[in-house]
């Protein structure tokens, strides 16, 4: 009777999170260490490897025919790399494409897809084979002799663990690629820079990075363009990570409008930064012409064809080709940055790589290999040696071999008696019986003399090469000067020199200075409007005050006189900090029925922003006097942040964080004040409280940080505003029931951060609240909004002047349900003027 299971004792009882943990540690190893990273030895993941291993095997070497894909990718998936074919296919697409790679690992015939991101045919319509240097320079040293093999994924066959490659591909070709929490993103280089920078690594192993980076000045990308700063090539060279600006090749051209016609002025664009869609690049811009955010082009063509790239951007008359580049640069990927992140698997780990580090792992890699190249050479030598002195001894005493094969009964006899007449080995005395009557021949004879010395020759030369580092080297450096005289080429990214570049800035500061000066209007919903200095002072003239409430149109709640060259720091909700150019922002267009309100601020910032307007907090001009202040942040809980606003400026379009917040917390009031200045914080319960800017009351803190509490909130009340103060100011406090006061700053008793204030507006209404404090600034009006979207706007001076416990006038008579929930120095704008 059969024995029954006990299946108690099958189960294995464990954690789960501790099953899952271990399950994912090894996923995760298994994407970083076998599909995503590049090896740091050969510069393949091991897609591109097992492709040119099958490549090989298939005897697709340049001087063959050319084979489909197709076969390629099923070779590739039958016996070394069990995942999809499109994967394998798009990787092997990858090293055809002479605009994705600098130096192609493949050739192929058909259609491999464009700049302009088409996609490739299908598989079974293309054809490849090995291109040159991958054939000469990665697969033709290669077999068990030189490097590792292991099995393959059901154990049938025999794959190297690296290719034994002469040149490092890694840095040649780069790499990119997202693993489980990390990623690389290595660039291309030149060859020929990269030989010279390894041969004098070889020469001086303690080269000083400063010389290295002379001889490697920057990477090389295969579409060409210009690197504009090396401060991002350092930091990558150095740290293993860093931020490249590259820029695209542009010139300016008069081109003939027709037969006839008048010429015109044009921006072409010859070349693009590394991994740009051409096609998307152009759609981009004809998006931000059809939004007014670049003004002055009239046309865009793309006359590219087999023979190289052309853009051409037809301008308007009146438009600066200078200012228009800017704009291309500024907003569009002409100009991008390429994230350097050298990440590579160094000796089975992941590892970030300087360009020193990545050199270096290469040359231990290439000695080991030539090393094992040579020592296995030196065994077959031996060997051959061996054999041919066997030849050569038996052919000076052929009367007496002969006269023991005649006189032996069978071979095997005649393999003794050679061996105990001649002191052969077992192998000689094989061969020398296996010596066909050709070998007899004067000239054989003389064949075989001529090995000999040239096989004791080669291996004293390779003796000496295994016994003599030096001499390995040299025959290293020979090695690597040889492919740089047969693969190298002509640099294609240009490096933009640090005078030239000032130059440029010059340039175009002397142009912009032309017509520089601009007045930016920000509107209560979100809206900036650029326009000149004239058409602003023609719309102020037709400004008109109401201090009945009415229905609540946009209105100019801020004005700042600036240039086009500043820039203007937007803050959301968020905590997030942006910088927009005031450059960018498209002047105001007269429209049918009058002036323009201008755009959605947030539409001009990057899409990481969300278009609800009331993301916004502050928007700041960065000028001269306020890149000398401090950034005040200060959140619907109290928090108070300070910060230098000098830190702020040249952001990317990813912004930067400002403040950290708390999940239910936001931002909710920013401003820019001089140091040993005061600040006056306010809450709904009519609670002010007074205190010093310094680094006493208020330190300094990084951008991380939350900063500590500015006055303390009981549960019922909120903050409702922050206003910079000085002894002699006054301070305008309105509340929710129309009531309002002026107060002197020097009726608050100053205080220290973090106290709960005094109590300094009294309430008339049981029900009613504080909703607005603001500088009492003379000869101004203030305006207000009420919950039913309705406005007034009042003089600062009709408010009465009181003290800190006299009770309120009621400047205003809001309906019975209806509350006043802002107020703010402002100037209303009829946007309905002519």
């Amino acid at each position: 009777m059969a024995k029954q299971l006990n299946l108690s004792e099958q189960i294995v009882v464990t954690a789960l999170h501790t099953e899952v943990q271990q399950s994912y540690l090894e996923y995760a190893m298994s994407v970083i260490v076998g599909r995503a990273l590049p090896d740091a030895r050969d510069g393949l993941k091991p897609v591109h490897r097992r492709i040119l291993y099958a490549m090989h095997e298939l005897g697709l070497t340049p001087d063959r025919p050319f084979r489909k894909c197709a076969r390629v990718v099923g070779d590739v998936l039958g016996k070394y790399h069990p995942h999809g074919d499109q994967a394998v296919y798009d990787a092997l697409v990858r090293m055809v494409q002479d605009f994705s790679s600098r130096y192609p690992l493949l050739t192929g015939h058909g259609n491999f897809g464009s700049v302009d991101n088409d996609p490739p045919a299908a598989m079974r319509y293309t054809e490849t084979r090995l291109a040159s240097v991958s054939h000469e320079a990665l697969l033709s040293d290669v077999g068990e002799a030189t490097v590792d093999f292991i099995d393959n994924f059901d154990s049938s066959q025999q794959e190297p663990i690296v290719l034994p490659a002469q040149l490092p591909n890694l840095l040649l070709n780069g790499s990119s690629g997202i693993a489980v929490g990390m990623a690389t993103n290595i660039p291309p280089h030149n060859l020929g820079e990269v030989v010279d920078g390894l041969i004098a690594l070889i020469d001086r192993p303690t080269l000083s990075d400063e010389k290295l980076f002379e001889l490697i000045p920057g990477p090389d990308f295969p579409t060409g363009g210009e690197i504009i700063d090396a401060k991002g090539i350092n930091d990558a060279y150095r740290t293993g990570r860093g931020s490249i600006p590259v820029r695209g090749i542009a010139q300016f051209e008069e081109i003939q409008l027709g037969r006839g016609r008048q010429r015109r002025n044009a921006i072409v664009v010859t070349e693009l930064p590394y991994q740009v869609n051409k096609a998307s690049w152009i759609e981009k811009i004809a998006n931000l012409v059809n939004q007014g955010r670049i003004e002055g082009i009239a046309d865009i063509r793309d006359e590219s064809d087999r023979d190289g790239m052309r853009v051409v951007i037809e301008l308007k008359r009146e438009a600066q080709p200078p200012l228009i580049l800017n704009d291309l640069y500024r907003l569009t990927p002409l100009q991008s940055n390429f994230g350097a992140i050298m990440l590579a698997i160094d000796q089975g780990q992941p590892r970030q790589l300087s360009l020193r580090e990545m050199l270096q792992a290469f040359l231990d890699f290439r000695e080991t290999t030539l090393v094992r190249q040579y020592r296995h050479e030196l065994e077959k030598a031996q060997q051959r040696l061996h054999l041919v002195e066997g030849m050569l001894i038996a052919l000076n005493n052929l009367d007496d071999v002969i006269e023991i094969l005649r006189q032996s009964a069978d071979g095997s006899t005649a393999k003794v008696e050679l061996q105990n007449e001649f002191d052969l080995s077992p192998r000689q005395a094989d061969e020398i019986l296996a010596m066909p009557l050709r070998r007899l021949t004067g000239l054989e004879r003389k064949n075989l003399e001529t090995e000999a010395d040239s096989r004791r020759q080669r291996i004293a030369e390779l003796e000496h090469l295994l016994s003599d580092r030096k001499a390995l080297f040299k025959a290293l450096k020979k090695e690597l000067r040889s492919l740089k005289k047969e693969f190298g080429d002509e640099r294609r990214t240009r490096l933009q020199s640090s005078e030239a570049r000032a130059e440029e800035k010059q340039m175009l500061a002397e142009i912009v200075a032309e017509e520089s000066e601009t007045i930016l209007e920000f509107s209560r919903k979100g809206y900036v409007r650029r326009s000149s200095p004239r058409a602003f002072q023609r719309r102020q003239a037709r400004q008109k005050t109401d201090s009945s409430l009415q229905a609540a149109d946009d209105f100019t709640v801020q004005t700042e006189q600036a240039t086009v060259a500043q820039e203007l720091l937007v803050l959301t909700r968020d905590g997030k900090a942006y910088t927009l150019d005031v450059g960018a922002i498209p002047l105001s267009q007269r429209q049918a029925k009058g002036q323009s309100k201008g755009l959605p601020l947030v539409g001009l910032l990057p899409d990481a922003v969300t278009n609800a307007p009331e993301t916004l907090v502050a928007q700041l001009l960065l000028n001269d006097e306020r890149l000398q202040q401090q950034l005040i942040l200060v959140t619907a809980q109290g928090r108070i942040k300070r910060l230098p606003a000098s830190g702020l400026t040249h952001l990317t379009g990813r912004g930067l964080t400002a403040l950290k917040l708390k999940d239910d917390d936001q931002l909710q009031y920013a401003f820019t004040t001089p140091m040993e200045t005061q600040l006056v914080i306010a809450t709904s319960g009519g609670r002010l409280l007074r205190f010093r800017v310094d680094e006493d009351q208020l330190p300094s803190m990084g951008r991380t940080a939350q900063g500590p509490q500015a006055i303390r909130l009981p549960k019922q009340e909120r903050l409702v505003g922050c206003v910079p103060v000085t002894e002699g100011d006054a301070l305008l406090l309105v509340s929710a029931k129309g009531y309002a006061k002026r107060m002197r700053v020097s009726n608050l008793k100053l205080s220290n951060r973090g106290g709960i204030g005094s109590q300094s507006f009294k309430f008339s209404l049981k029900q009613d609240q504080l909703t607005a404090i603001l500088p009492a600034i003379p000869e101004t009006n203030f305006t207000v909004l009420t919950d039913q979207d309705r406005m007034a706007q009042l003089p600062v001076d009709e408010v009465t002047l009181q003290g800190r416990s006299q009770t309120c006038d009621r400047v205003l008579t809001p309906a019975r349900s209806e509350v006043i929930t802002a107020a703010m120095i402002a100037e209303l704008v009829d946007a309905d003027a002519d």
